[in-house]
């Protein structure tokens, strides 16, 4: 048998944790190199089996409304400043770097189908990852901190590599909500990262939060070493529908 091939077996045997295996099949396999080819093959199946199952396990975990690929996205329909990002944005450097993404523009622009496109990239590429609106996460840390159980859900929270925290600037809330939604995001700054979408300009940021100082504080926070896009334009969902119709978006516009 060829070292080359019984070096890949010691080493799917290690990844499927097959420590017997990778103990004794050189005493077992004493007939033919062909049989030696055969259980390296086998074993290379089981791994990538294995491997899709990790992913999908990963992207259940991340708890994603539905699935959005990257792939399907129509790229010359998304704002300019997405179309130039988004080549660098899929190699996930963001994510190895730490890097908070921060999206934000009028609704529509294709905000949320690009943070889940990235996340469920993130997935596949073997990055623990959670997806929540901003509404969902002050009242779950407001209920988390009524039961005593804040840090319990903040050490959960951590542990993500990369967190999609859509919707900001749907619903207001209250001082105490914005205390905990600061608090908790930034634990996460500069060593995590996180996607935020919102349909608000910064400028704009303190009609969700209602105190000028706390504004302020977040966004300093959650925009130091960030990368920025402004996705301000047409409605890309309404451009996909007219496509679907075999209307273009130029002939409504008229």
């Amino acid at each position: 048998m060829k070292t080359k091939t019984k070096q890949e077996i010691k080493e799917y045997c290690k990844m499927l944790k097959l420590m017997a295996v990778s103990e004794h099949f050189e005493k077992l396999i004493t007939e033919t190199e062909d049989m030696g080819e055969y259980l390296r093959e086998l074993l290379a199946l089981e791994v990538e089996r294995e491997q899709q199952r990790a992913v999908d396990r990963r992207l259940k975990a991340a708890k994603f409304p539905y699935k959005k690929y990257i792939e399907d996205l129509e790229i010359d329909c998304l704002p300019k400043p997405m179309q130039r990002k988004l080549p660098s944005l899929i190699t996930l450097d963001f994510i190895r770097q730490g890097q908070n993404l921060i999206l934000t523009g009028n609704p529509g622009t294709g905000k949320t189908h690009s943070a889940i496109g990235l996340g469920i990239k993130a997935c596949e590429a073997g990055y623990k990852v959670l997806y929540t609106t901003i509404p969902t996460l002050v009242t779950e840390l407001k209920e988390s901190n009524d039961q005593k159980k804040l840090r319990a859900y903040e050490r959960k929270f951590e542990k993500y590599d990369l967190v999609i925290a859509d919707e900001l600037g749907y619903v207001s809330f209250d001082r105490a909500g914005a205390d905990l939604l600061f608090n908790n995001l930034s634990m996460r700054s500069s060593t995590k990262s996180t996607i935020i979408t919102s349909n608000l300009t910064f400028n704009r940021w303190d009609e969700v939060f209602g105190d000028p100082a706390i504004t302020s504080a977040i966004v300093d926070r959650l925009t130091y070493k960030a990368i920025l896009v402004d996705m301000e334009g047409d409605s890309y969902r309404l451009r996909e529908t007219l496509k679907e119709n075999g209307t273009s978006f130029e002939e409504i516009a008229k």
